[in-house]
Protein backbone atom coordinates (compact mmCIF):
# COMPACT_ATOMS: atom_id res chain seq x y z
CA UNK A 1 0.00 0.00 0.00
CA UNK A 2 1.01 3.77 -0.71
CA UNK A 3 -1.65 5.21 2.11
CA UNK A 4 -1.50 9.22 0.84
CA UNK A 5 -1.47 9.91 4.69
CA UNK A 6 1.47 7.33 5.79
CA UNK A 7 4.01 8.88 8.62
CA UNK A 8 6.41 6.78 7.72
CA UNK A 9 7.89 7.16 3.96
CA UNK A 10 11.27 6.88 4.43
CA UNK A 11 10.11 3.61 5.18
CA UNK A 12 7.52 2.64 2.35
CA UNK A 13 9.80 4.00 -0.03
CA UNK A 14 12.43 1.80 1.42
CA UNK A 15 15.29 4.50 2.62
CA UNK A 16 17.59 3.21 5.28
CA UNK A 17 17.70 -0.19 6.70
CA UNK A 18 18.99 -2.54 9.64
CA UNK A 19 19.12 -6.27 9.23
CA UNK A 20 17.78 -8.86 11.00
CA UNK A 21 21.15 -9.51 12.69
CA UNK A 22 21.49 -5.75 14.18
CA UNK A 23 18.15 -5.22 15.27
CA UNK A 24 18.10 -9.06 17.28
CA UNK A 25 22.09 -8.33 18.94
CA UNK A 26 19.92 -4.79 19.99
CA UNK A 27 17.44 -6.52 21.53
CA UNK A 28 19.53 -9.08 23.41
CA UNK A 29 20.96 -6.01 25.12
CA UNK A 30 17.48 -5.47 25.89
CA UNK A 31 16.31 -8.69 27.29
CA UNK A 32 14.68 -8.18 31.29
CA UNK A 33 14.58 -3.99 30.16
CA UNK A 34 11.81 -4.22 27.77
CA UNK A 35 8.80 -6.77 27.60
CA UNK A 36 7.63 -6.47 24.26
CA UNK A 37 8.66 -5.60 20.64
CA UNK A 38 6.05 -4.20 17.69
CA UNK A 39 6.64 -5.31 14.19
CA UNK A 40 5.60 -2.67 12.00
CA UNK A 41 5.97 -0.76 8.89
CA UNK A 42 5.04 -0.06 6.13
CA UNK A 43 3.68 -3.49 6.16
CA UNK A 44 6.04 -5.76 8.43
CA UNK A 45 4.62 -9.28 7.07
CA UNK A 46 5.87 -8.12 3.49
CA UNK A 47 9.24 -9.86 4.43
CA UNK A 48 10.37 -12.91 3.24
CA UNK A 49 11.79 -13.41 6.89
CA UNK A 50 9.16 -12.01 9.02
CA UNK A 51 8.24 -15.60 10.53
CA UNK A 52 11.48 -16.46 11.27
CA UNK A 53 12.68 -13.02 12.52
CA UNK A 54 9.25 -12.91 14.57
CA UNK A 55 10.02 -16.40 16.39
CA UNK A 56 13.41 -15.11 17.17
CA UNK A 57 12.45 -12.52 18.95
CA UNK A 58 9.52 -14.42 20.54
CA UNK A 59 12.29 -17.07 21.54
CA UNK A 60 14.35 -14.35 23.06
CA UNK A 61 11.17 -14.01 25.94
CA UNK A 62 9.60 -10.89 24.32
CA UNK A 63 5.86 -10.58 23.88
CA UNK A 64 5.12 -9.64 19.96
CA UNK A 65 2.91 -6.99 18.77
CA UNK A 66 2.43 -6.97 15.05
CA UNK A 67 0.96 -3.71 13.51
CA UNK A 68 -0.36 -4.86 9.71
CA UNK A 69 -2.68 -3.26 7.18
CA UNK A 70 -4.06 -7.14 6.64
CA UNK A 71 -2.98 -7.48 2.99
CA UNK A 72 -1.52 -10.43 3.90
CA UNK A 73 -3.63 -13.04 5.66
CA UNK A 74 -1.97 -16.12 4.64
CA UNK A 75 1.64 -15.17 7.01
CA UNK A 76 -0.73 -13.75 9.78
CA UNK A 77 -2.65 -17.09 10.23
CA UNK A 78 0.88 -18.69 10.52
CA UNK A 79 2.09 -16.53 13.19
CA UNK A 80 -1.00 -17.02 14.97
CA UNK A 81 -0.89 -20.37 14.33
CA UNK A 82 2.60 -21.10 15.42
CA UNK A 83 2.10 -19.04 18.61
CA UNK A 84 4.80 -16.12 17.59
CA UNK A 85 2.32 -13.29 18.55
CA UNK A 86 0.65 -12.00 21.48
CA UNK A 87 -1.03 -8.85 20.05
CA UNK A 88 -2.63 -7.84 16.30
CA UNK A 89 -3.14 -4.15 15.26
CA UNK A 90 -5.53 -4.42 12.32
CA UNK A 91 -5.43 -1.17 10.21
CA UNK A 92 -8.77 -0.59 8.65
CA UNK A 93 -7.88 1.70 5.79
CA UNK A 94 -11.11 2.63 4.57
CA UNK A 95 -15.14 0.67 2.71
CA UNK A 96 -14.01 -0.73 -0.79
CA UNK A 97 -15.48 2.93 -2.69
CA UNK A 98 -12.67 4.18 -1.10
CA UNK A 99 -10.16 1.75 -0.53
CA UNK A 100 -8.07 2.06 -3.85
CA UNK A 101 -7.94 5.51 -3.87
CA UNK A 102 -6.42 5.90 -0.05
CA UNK A 103 -4.05 3.06 -0.27
CA UNK A 104 -3.03 2.96 -4.11
CA UNK A 105 -4.04 -0.56 -3.40
CA UNK A 106 -6.40 -3.37 -4.35
CA UNK A 107 -6.49 -4.93 -1.07
CA UNK A 108 -9.67 -4.87 0.37
CA UNK A 109 -10.33 -8.13 0.33
CA UNK A 110 -7.35 -9.89 1.71
CA UNK A 111 -8.07 -7.14 4.58
CA UNK A 112 -11.70 -8.60 5.25
CA UNK A 113 -9.91 -11.97 4.86
CA UNK A 114 -7.35 -10.84 7.65
CA UNK A 115 -10.62 -9.50 10.05
CA UNK A 116 -12.32 -12.66 9.50
CA UNK A 117 -9.35 -14.64 10.91
CA UNK A 118 -9.10 -12.40 13.60
CA UNK A 119 -12.86 -11.87 14.85
CA UNK A 120 -12.70 -16.53 14.44
CA UNK A 121 -9.89 -16.99 17.22
CA UNK A 122 -8.70 -16.45 20.17
CA UNK A 123 -5.46 -14.02 19.94
CA UNK A 124 -6.04 -10.90 21.27
CA UNK A 125 -6.38 -7.47 18.67
CA UNK A 126 -7.97 -4.11 18.08
CA UNK A 127 -9.12 -3.07 14.81
CA UNK A 128 -7.94 1.05 14.10
CA UNK A 129 -8.50 3.61 11.56
CA UNK A 130 -6.74 6.96 10.90
CA UNK A 131 -9.06 9.65 9.48
CA UNK A 132 -8.29 12.53 7.61
CA UNK A 133 -11.70 15.12 6.55
CA UNK A 134 -10.63 15.13 3.33
CA UNK A 135 -10.17 11.20 3.00
CA UNK A 136 -12.62 9.74 5.05
CA UNK A 137 -15.93 11.56 5.99
CA UNK A 138 -18.10 11.33 8.61
CA UNK A 139 -20.84 9.04 6.67
CA UNK A 140 -18.16 7.28 5.74
CA UNK A 141 -16.58 6.14 9.50
CA UNK A 142 -20.90 5.60 10.18
CA UNK A 143 -20.45 3.06 7.37
CA UNK A 144 -17.26 1.54 8.43
CA UNK A 145 -18.70 1.43 12.11
CA UNK A 146 -21.30 -0.76 10.49
CA UNK A 147 -19.31 -2.64 8.27
CA UNK A 148 -17.34 -4.23 11.52
CA UNK A 149 -20.70 -4.80 13.37
CA UNK A 150 -21.89 -6.79 10.08
CA UNK A 151 -18.90 -8.92 10.24
CA UNK A 152 -19.43 -9.52 14.15
CA UNK A 153 -16.50 -7.88 15.47
CA UNK A 154 -16.81 -7.42 19.36
CA UNK A 155 -14.50 -4.43 20.94
CA UNK A 156 -13.15 -1.31 20.78
CA UNK A 157 -12.56 0.49 17.14
CA UNK A 158 -9.99 3.10 17.68
CA UNK A 159 -10.04 5.95 15.75
CA UNK A 160 -6.72 8.10 14.91
CA UNK A 161 -7.29 11.83 13.99
CA UNK A 162 -4.21 12.43 11.53
CA UNK A 163 -1.78 14.84 12.81
CA UNK A 164 -0.97 17.63 10.40
CA UNK A 165 2.45 18.21 11.34
CA UNK A 166 4.11 15.30 9.76
CA UNK A 167 5.87 14.35 6.51
CA UNK A 168 3.10 11.81 4.64
CA UNK A 169 3.75 9.81 1.47
CA UNK A 170 1.42 12.59 -0.11
CA UNK A 171 1.03 16.27 0.66
CA UNK A 172 -2.44 16.54 1.57
CA UNK A 173 -4.58 19.31 2.93
CA UNK A 174 -4.70 20.22 6.66
CA UNK A 175 -7.10 17.85 8.34
CA UNK A 176 -10.19 18.89 10.33
CA UNK A 177 -11.13 16.61 13.51
CA UNK A 178 -14.19 14.56 13.09
CA UNK A 179 -17.35 16.46 14.67
CA UNK A 180 -19.07 12.48 15.04
CA UNK A 181 -19.26 11.75 19.29
CA UNK A 182 -17.89 8.16 19.66
CA UNK A 183 -21.13 7.57 21.50
CA UNK A 184 -23.59 8.30 18.28
CA UNK A 185 -20.61 6.25 16.10
CA UNK A 186 -21.08 3.01 18.48
CA UNK A 187 -23.31 -0.22 18.24
CA UNK A 188 -24.28 -2.84 20.39
CA UNK A 189 -21.58 -4.77 19.73
CA UNK A 190 -18.74 -2.20 17.90
CA UNK A 191 -17.39 0.98 20.69
CA UNK A 192 -16.13 3.44 18.61
CA UNK A 193 -13.37 5.07 20.43
CA UNK A 194 -10.87 8.41 19.81
CA UNK A 195 -7.06 8.00 20.56
CA UNK A 196 -5.94 11.76 20.20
Amino acid sequence: MRCLYCYNPEIVLGKGSKSFADCLAFLQTRKGLLDAVVLSGGECLMHKDIVSFAAAIKAMGFLVKVDTNGSRPKILKQLIAENIIDFVALDFKAMPASFEKITQSRLFVPFQQSLQFLIANTIAFEVRTTIHSELISDDELRAMVLFLDSEKYLGNYYIQHFRNDTSTISALPYSIRSSAEPKQLSTNRVKVVFRN
